[in-house]
């Protein structure tokens, strides 16, 4: 089945500017093996605790408890709680974002920490007698938690730039947020068809051809069905078998 339509075919004087669209609408879109991914990159999360069990070593070994390893403790405590609770929500709702990721914000506070402590404990032996040297560690660690920072606060707005976009003179998609986004306008396309499962064959009043997949992505048939609903102003305007 075929689903094929001209945008703007209701009211021809108008063009093909489709006036009969629904109301501009932008709506984010995520790879197929978004909720997988996510997955994933909560177990990452695992390399902050193995920073924190290597904190806790030399309390073992007899070393004093200072404020700055109980600082780690607190935050490492609170971090596999964070952990346990973004497992279980991605469990449930693996395509929403919350507005700050406490993960990683409880990530980067353990890489702080263990970054200050290890360029303190440099910095007392520094001042027993040992010879002054610069260590790369402490700064690789902050420079990572920093990192985990602007990935809490701006994981949601990259989110938000993978988006469809449909507005009255056409349409826009962003499918990667590291890519452009791309723009078609109804002024310039003659008909759409809807082929496959999840593809969309766009024909240009110029004779070009263009294919349009949605296969990669998160509900990729409705997407589709959705931007051709939105062309005909609410109805597919007729069906080829």
């Amino acid at each position: 089945m075929r689903a094929e339509l001209r945008p703007g075919r209701i009211l021809p004087c108008l063009g093909a500017v489709n006036s009969f669209a629904p109301d501009s609408s932008r709506i984010v879109v995520y790879h197929r093996h978004h909720a997988r991914r996510q997955r994933a990159k909560a177990l990452s999360h695992l390399v902050p605790a193995l920073v924190l069990l290597s904190s806790l070593l030399p309390l073992l070994q007899g070393e004093t408890l200072s404020w700055v390893t109980a600082a780690e403790i607190g935050v490492g405590a609170a971090y596999v709680l964070l952990l346990v609770r973004e497992l279980r929500h991605l469990q449930q709702h693996p395509h929403h974002r919350a507005r700050v990721e406490w993960l990683e914000i409880a990530g980067a506070g353990i890489l702080a920490l263990e970054g200050y402590h290890i360029w303190h404990r440099h910095h007392e032996a520094a001042d027993a007698g040992a010879p002054p040297r610069f260590h790369v560690l402490p700064w690789l660690y902050w420079a990572v938690a920093l990192v985990y920072v602007g990935l809490a606060f701006g994981l949601r707005r990259l989110d938000a730039r993978r988006h469809l976009h449909l507005h009255a003179e056409g349409f826009s998609l962003r499918p990667n947020p590291l890519v452009a986004l791309r723009h078609w306008r109804w002024a310039d396309i003659d008909t759409l068809v809807a082929v496959g499962e999840a593809d969309l064959l766009i024909r240009y009043r110029s004779g070009r051809e263009e294919r349009l997949s949605f296969a990669h992505l998160h509900d990729g048939p409705a997407l589709r069905q959705r931007l051709l609903e939105h062309a005909a102003g609410g109805e597919i305007l007729e069906d080829e078998a």
